[in-house]
């Protein structure tokens, strides 16, 4: 698996810079200057229970948990899993060291904003974004050194192409990987952080790009552009190919397993990646559920789903071989839910896209909860 084959080149040379990528220095620290920008108050004390109290399930929609909502006001909302309120739809979520707050990014607007319970949203830049065909801003990580550097990587669509941008404090986004192509449909992406400190890059098929190009597959890049060492061609960031609308890439820090999220034409599945051509999924969805960001931790995959506004559970045994039933969580609690990640603290942060097509906003919409991880409970499925 991926773990594997990079320690079996654990030796080898960095590959060649990519074509096209620009190379910027990594080293001295930098603080942000983060303006104040007014879209909501948030949530209470942070109480996380076990389950929370659903909203009434919007027309189509499935039945909720038990119990009875207290409804929002305004932007004010009275979950205490509620950290932010009142932003535009979620494409990304980074959370910071302490755990208590998150960089969000909005995938139609491409701002970026720093959220914490009992504080306004606070911007922290701006990134030029093109949203058309489901792309905008749809993926964001830390820095591997965010510490000493106050780096942030993200995935963006521009009118020209998809591609990773490097964000530094107060200074404009910076391409790190351009020429991913573009198409109608399928120009979303998603990031994350491998165990190493590469960057995961799931990239959308744009709807019949050549074979040969940066779509629709997973690229391993460091924090320069250039291939990870370990890939199975080290002059290409190619790690895996065979997507075609991925909307999360997750890996496991204990395990080292890495899963990506993707819809196809006629289902949506979950991948174990391998180097290599994707293999068989790990796990299908002939329903079309929506499936977006995910997150992973032993003995759990949590994927959240877009279109069946809920929280799906899986529990990977060895060789990613699932034990027991799946669960649903979640259902129609939050509405429809996208970005997931995983805190430094093992709390996990959903963030919603009710206000985009197909969704049923309420007055506290889009939101960014903080939940225990699954542990139990919610709808079987077989």
């Amino acid at each position: 698996m991926v773990g594997r084959v990079r320690r079996a080149v654990a030796a080898a040379l960095l590959g060649l810079m990519l074509a096209g990528c620009a190379e910027f220095p990594d080293a001295g620290p930098r603080e942000w200057q983060e303006k104040l920008e007014g879209v909501g108050e948030l949530g209470g004390p942070p109480v996380v229970p076990e389950s929370s109290p659903p909203q009434p399930p919007p027309p189509g929609g499935g039945a909720g948990e038990s119990g009875a909502p207290q409804p929002p006001s305004g932007c004010e909302d009275p979950d205490p899993q509620v950290v932010a309120t009142c932003l535009e739809p979620v494409g990304a979520i980074a959370v910071l060291p302490d755990g208590r707050s998150a960089l969000v990014g909005e995938r139609a607007t491409g701002r970026v904003l720093r959220v914490e319970r009992g504080t306004e949203p606070e911007l922290v830049t701006t990134v030029p974004v093109d949203p058309t065909g489901g792309g905008g801003l749809t993926g964001l990580v830390l820095s591997p050194s965010f510490v000493e550097d106050q780096l942030l990587y993200a995935y963006i669509t521009t009118p020209e192409d998809n591609r990773v941008v490097r964000i530094a404090p107060g200074e404009p986004a910076k391409p790190v990987l351009t020429g991913i192509p573009r198409g109608r449909r399928n120009n979303g992406g998603a990031l994350g952080v491998d165990v190493d400190g590469t960057l995961l890059v799931a990239t959308g098929d744009a709807g019949g790009a050549p074979p040969d190009s940066l779509a629709g597959k997973l690229l391993r890049i460091d924090t320069l552009g250039r291939p990870g060492v370990g890939n199975p061609d080290p002059t290409s960031p190619v790690l895996s190919s065979g997507l075609h609308a991925p909307g999360g890439v997750c890996t496991d820090p204990i395990t080292t397993a890495t899963w990506v999220t993707d819809r196809t034409g006629t289902q949506d599945v979950l991948h174990l990646v391998q180097p290599g051509p994707l293999p068989a999924p790990a796990w299908t969805w002939p329903d079309r559920p929506g499936v977006a960001g995910c997150m992973a931790q032993p003995g759990i995959v949590a994927v959240a789903q877009t279109g069946a506004a809920s929280l799906f559970v899986l529990r990977p045994g060895d060789n990613g071989v699932f034990t027991g039933a799946p669960e649903t969580l979640l259902v129609n609690t939050y509405g429809r839910l996208s970005a997931a990640t995983l805190a430094p603290d093992g709390l996990l942060w959903l963030g919603t896209v009710n206000k985009a097509a197909g969704g049923v906003p309420v007055p506290s919409d889009d939101r960014v909860i903080r939940i225990q991880p699954p542990a139990g409970g919610g709808q079987s499925r077989a």
